[in-house]
């Protein structure tokens, strides 16, 4: 059994009020190290997004995450819309018309967001960026798609592995962005867009289940 466009817009709704709902927390984490605007950029976009859908019919699941994508790129400033729109883009794209997203595809699709968001911000692991968190989410999902898991057990095994990897940024010196200015002050602070990766797929994973 795969995700359906239905669910997949809902996916993407709850990630929304998610994002909401922890606006203040990435707020903070980027005025530590940055210039503030992570939340409130983050959650401009996805406030657009489920208006966006709200107006569209979309076709296929890569149809919901195109409209996300070109949302967040014509919406949303700083890091957070190129990022974030790019991983969209690239996962749409991967989708292509297919009428669902089952395991299989699941696994690619997050490859593939993490190549556009290696491709567009040019960071490796321990850059201390999002990277840090998808990373091992995506290794997580693969293992866990080859353990047999269903989809919901694929996008949990990937948030939990983000949770670690965004935890592993407190440690970091930071290499690209804002952050990487600060050099060695940037220590001991968590990095926000691998915070606002760990909850979009807690988002998925718990609207998949």
């Amino acid at each position: 059994m795969g995700c359906t466009t239905g669910q997949v817009t809902r996916a993407v709704i709850e990630a929304a009020g998610v994002v909401a709902e922890h606006r203040s927390e990435l707020i903070e984490l980027d005025r530590a190290i940055g210039d503030a605007d992570h939340g409130e950029n983050l959650n401009r976009g996805f406030v657009a997004i489920v208006e966006a859908l709200a107006e569209a019919a979309p076709a296929n699941p890569g149809a919901v995450l195109k409209i996300a994508a070109t949302t967040l790129i014509s919406k949303v400033g700083g890091a957070a819309g190129p990022l974030y729109g790019t991983a969209f883009l690239r996962a749409a794209t991967k989708l292509g018309d297919r009428s669902e997203v089952d395991v299989p595809a699941l696994v690619e699709v997050l490859k593939a967001a993490l190549e556009g968001v290696q491709a567009r911000g040019k960071a490796v692991e321990r850059d201390a960026t999002m990277v840090d968190a998808l990373l091992p989410a995506v290794a997580a999902a693969e293992k866990a798609a080859s353990d047999g898991a269903d989809v919901a057990g694929v996008l949990s095994a990937a948030a939990e592995a983000a949770d670690k990897g965004a935890e592993s940024t407190v440690d970091l010196v930071a290499r690209k962005g804002r952050a990487s200015y600060l050099g060695e002050r940037a220590i001991g602070h968590m990095d926000p867009g691998a915070r606002s990766t760990a909850l979009l797929l807690h988002a998925f994973a718990e609207a998949a289940k």
